[in-house]
This record gives structure tokens, sequence and C-alpha cells, in this order.
């Protein structure tokens, strides 16, 4: 089964007989090339229809065990290149750790501290009443709201983590 490819003001009638054509149709409206790994890493993302945070790292393991070969780097290299399309977003927490979302609409996300698991929050109950005024010269390009969660400590013995005791 053959299928149109969109790449700018170029039309290029492709067959690809063992990929997904919905990931192959995502990749054409961001304008990128449908190649092995990108295909394969976008199946990952949008196979299924759901939205979902993912890190590099879990689509990599997620890939590499199904039998789909592609290092880290190319796994990192391919979020980004979706991400500078617009397909999908980057949230950064803590500075280092990025996550990646299929849902490109402004939201809100919960982050959970224990499980490093990053959730969309209901964006209808956030109010931003105002932000602060930025340099001369700049414009704010966007406003990434991150909710740090932890449970509730109900006083238990088992909500406390052990302190390491020194010997005597």
């Amino acid at each position: 089964m053959g299928i149109k490819v969109h790449i700018g003001s170029m039309e290029i009638t492709k067959t690809f007989p063992y990929q997904n054509q919905t990931a192959i149709q995502w990749l054409a409206k961001g304008g990128l090339r449908p190649t092995r790994q990108r295909v394969i890493i976008a199946e990952r993302l949008i196979g299924d229809g759901r939205n979902r945070h993912v890190t590099a790292e879990s689509l990599f393991s997620v890939s590499n065990k199904r039998g789909d070969k592609v290092s880290l780097a190319t796994v990192y290299n391919t979020l980004r290149a979706f991400c500078s399309v617009g397909l999908i977003r980057e949230i950064t927490v803590d500075g280092s750790k990025s996550y990646f979302d299929t849902n490109v609409s402004d939201h809100p996300h919960f982050y959970w501290e224990e499980s490093a698991v990053l959730v969309d929050a209901p964006s209808e109950e956030l109010r931003i009443a105002s932000l602060p005024e930025v340099p001369a010269g700049a414009e704010i390009s966007k406003v990434d709201v991150v909710i740090r969660l932890r449970r509730k400590s109900t006083g238990q013995a088992s909500d406390h983590v052990p302190r390491l005791q020194k010997n005597s």
C-alpha cells in the first residue's frame, strides 16, 4: 500500500509495507522524512492514539526490548527533531530530567517526586494572573507549569525514610 508524503512543496508516493501508516502520516505533518528510526520511535509514541509522557531512556528500553535496534543517541536526536517541528513537547523537570509529551496543547503537569512520573493536570483549574516583565528585546516563548507532588505523611513509621546509623 502506497502513501503520499508531503514534505514542503514536494509530494512523494512511497510504500512502507511493514510500518504503521499513522506514524508515517504523523511524521509528514511535521515535514520529516520517514526514516526507519523515526517511524519506530513514532510508532512507540503515537501508535495507539493515546497521549503519553516518556523519557528518552524509557523509549530506548521499550524499542530495544521489542527488537528494534536504535541507539540512545538516536532516540534523543529523534525526539529533539520531533520537538523542533512541533510534533511533541519537551518538559524539563529538575533542570536535567526531560520528558517528551505527545499532547502539544498548552496544559499543566503533575510530577510525582517519589516515582518520577509526569502526568497531565486539569488545565481548566489553572489560573495565571500575571507574569513578570521580560527583559528588553525578549519575548515569552512558552510557560511550562509543573506541579510537584508527594504523598501526604500519615504519621506512620512507613512514611519516614530510615536514616543510616553510625556503628559505635
